[in-house]
């Protein structure tokens, strides 16, 4: 299994990031997807997640009406679309994977929100 992460980058306050994992090594379309995020000496905290068809989301209070994730199975990608973005969004965001009872992280791409 592999997640590779991409899409991060210095944005303004009020800006615009879309981040993509692609997915390799799984049948991606049978499994939800979760993104995670870690801020500078804080606890790892979920942000969002799909599940395998894209049915169904769910999403953290303090991205709710400002994320959005989805994912296209042909591709084994999923994205994570954040908008209105603020300095506490800045951080490292992960892709994560629970495949056959083991979790799969991404290596992680890099958020930082600053004027």
């Amino acid at each position: 299994v592999q997640l590779v992460e991409s899409g991060g980058g210095l944005v303004q306050p009020g800006g615009s990031l879309r981040l993509s994992c692609a997915a390799s090594g799984f049948t991606f379309s049978r499994y939800p997807m979760s993104w995670y995020r870690q801020a500078p000496g804080k606890e790892r905290e979920k942000v969002a997640a799909i599940t395998s068809a894209g049915g169904t989301t769910n999403y953290a209070d303090s991205v709710k009406g400002r994320f959005t994730i989805s994912r296209d199975n042909a591709k084994n990608t999923v994205y994570l679309q954040m908008n209105s973005l603020k300095p506490e969004d800045t951080g490292l965001y992960y892709c994560y994977a629970y495949v056959t009872r083991y979790d799969y992280w991404g290596q992680g791409t890099q958020v930082t929100v600053s004027s």
